[in-house]
């Protein structure tokens, strides 16, 4: 395909996304005078709606894990993979088998592999390899609605924090205390927000984080443009369907009293999605963190940096002093 033809194809599409948004801004100006409680739904339907996959669908696992499943008390399925740590020190990366050394394998500290809004296990697949070298047992899954496993409380394509935070407890319940956790995006606060609901774990990276999930509902009004009717009962449904205050979601409410775990936060100055200054202030007001500051890797690429990875190795895997 020609430049001059990508070219075209990108303003169709960018024009085509303009007239959809000029119309949903129009029917959201009449439901605000005439029906704001069918906006609210409108909205919150919209606001749990997944993004696309792409460039959050990369497979970046060295090769395949053990894969099982978690049930959660409503009968959600999540999708689960393991690694274990074997004698050899090097994996061969480019076999498909999933099997390994078994003589001598064991399980070592587990690390869990926690993604982002929209994300799926594959997506952090490159710290596979150095913690299971390191001697560590690696979890990975998929929280509700994204990648295999089945949908959440809000349906297929839908999710909330809710989901992400219910899907490490359950994970961790059935396989045990995180010796160490590396966490991407929204991933972040959910795990936040579960570790100050009584999750206990050793020690946490935060890889590009997005603190508060909640404030992304300012940008949702900006951009379908309804008032203070349809806000109203936009958040007294999202507050029903969480079932505990909107704030628990904020990270940016952590003190010192909470008993939180060491963290290293690890954010990219040129990160389009998640503001580096939002990293940087979590990492000022978090007890006992380590801030390590990237540039050129954004929001996706900090996932397959090798030196990012071994930070975040070397940071959970060294002994506590």
């Amino acid at each position: 395909m020609t430049v001059s033809a990508v070219s075209q194809k990108s303003t169709i599409v960018r024009t085509k996304n303009s007239r959809r948004l000029i119309a949903i801004r129009a029917a959201f100006s009449v439901l605000e005078r005439v029906a704001p409680r069918v906006a609210g739904r409108w909205s919150l339907r919209l606001w749990c709606t997944l993004p696309s996959n792409r460039g959050r669908r990369q497979d970046n696992r060295p090769f395949p894990g053990t894969r099982t499943s978690v049930k959660l008390p409503d009968g959600t399925t999540i999708a689960v993979e393991t690694w274990v740590p074997t004698p050899t020190s090097v994996i061969d990366s480019t076999s498909n088998d999933a099997s390994t050394p078994t003589a001598s394998a064991t399980a070592g500290p587990t690390v869990y592999l926690v993604h982002g809004w929209g994300g799926w296990r594959g997506q952090l697949g490159a710290f596979v390899n150095p913690l299971i070298e390191a001697g560590c047992r690696v979890v990975s899954f998929d929280v509700p609605s994204h990648g295999d496993s089945s949908p959440g409380m809000v349906g297929a394509g839908r999710a909330t924090g809710i989901d992400f935070s219910t899907a490490l407890t359950a994970v961790v319940g059935e396989y045990g205390h995180p010796d160490g956790l590396v966490a991407h995006s929204m991933g972040c606060a959910t795990t936040t927000m579960a570790i100050r609901d009584g999750l206990t774990a050793t020690r946490l990276v935060f890889v590009a984080p997005s603190p508060d999930p909640i404030a992304t509902l300012d940008t949702l009004e900006a951009t379908l443009g309804y008032g203070p009717r349809t806000r109203r009962f936009l958040y007294e449904r999202l507050s029903r369907l969480a079932a505990r205050p909107l704030g628990d979601f904020n990270a940016f409410t952590v003190t010192s009293d909470d008993d939180l775990p060491p963290a290293m936060i690890i954010h990219d100055r040129d990160d389009k999605e998640a503001p580096y200054d939002d990293g940087a202030r979590l990492a000022a007001i978090w007890p006992e963190t380590d801030l390590v500051t990237t540039e050129g890797l954004g929001h996706q690429r900090i996932l397959l940096d090798t030196g990012v990875i071994k930070l975040a190795t070397d940071y959970l895997t060294t002994p506590l002093p």
